[in-house]
């Protein structure tokens, strides 16, 4: 498979799952690997030796004080049991492909030493799709950050039972400290033009959760 070309700060949507379907996050320590991964992968300079280095080590995270050059920008994520979302910017020439090779192995690797297994762990090379709408990109957001949802029962308020699930780029969003560092908030924050008016935004966006997805269905993974 020819691999995908993206151009100087394009927005992509990146997904995947685990092969056959399976549970690639067993436990709060698989999640917190991948979003430390998130991190400290995202840099020019470091490369996969380091994941090789960390596989079950408890690793500090890397001193922010130190400058990275940034592969992309990581606008938004949400981590699932069996799959994840990423929404990207790219930052350098491949940045997009050369982060996903580093987190795809990376992650693979820490999980196969973990729950002692060979071979992949996702389905094939990471999905994308392109996205070159700001209304494309505001449905995208939400949908990323509400595919938890579908964990819950919705039977009571979904008005920011979110704030339940840690693995995601969410409660950034809405101001309150998660996973700060891991993104990049501030592009899709001048859309909205403050972490209050997303929050409201948001809560409009849950109320035609249905029709909203509908808009963008072609994007689940199936």
């Amino acid at each position: 498979m020819k691999r995908p070309f993206f151009k100087e700060n394009c927005i992509v949507h990146i997904y995947n799952r685990g092969v056959d379907k399976r549970t690639v996050f067993l436990d709060d320590g698989d999640y917190i690997r991948f979003i430390h991964y998130l991190f400290v992968l995202n840099d020019k300079k470091q490369d996969i030796n380091l994941g090789r280095k960390l596989i079950m080590k408890e690793v500090e995270p890397p001193s922010l004080k130190k400058p990275r050059e940034l592969l992309v920008e990581i606008l938004a994520f949400v981590l699932m049991p069996n799959h994840y979302h990423l929404l990207l910017k790219q930052k350098s020439e491949n940045g997009i492909t050369k982060f996903m090779q580093k987190i795809g192995t990376g992650y693979t690797m820490f999980f196969n030493e973990k729950y002692p297994r060979t071979g992949s762990l996702f389905q094939g090379r990471f999905k994308s799709k392109l996205v070159d709408k700001n209304e494309y990109l505001i449905h995208l957001l939400n949908y990323i950050h509400f595919n938890p949802l579908e964990l819950f029962n919705e039977g009571g308020s979904t008005s920011f039972i979110l704030r339940d699930y840690r693995w995601g780029s969410f409660m950034d969003y809405i101001g309150e400290k998660n996973f700060p560092s891991v993104t990049s908030r501030g592009f899709m924050l001048n859309i909205f033009g403050s972490e209050e008016k997303y929050k409201k935004a948001a809560e409009e966006w849950l109320k035609e959760k249905d029709k909203n997805i509908s808009l963008i269905a072609n994007l689940t993974i199936q």
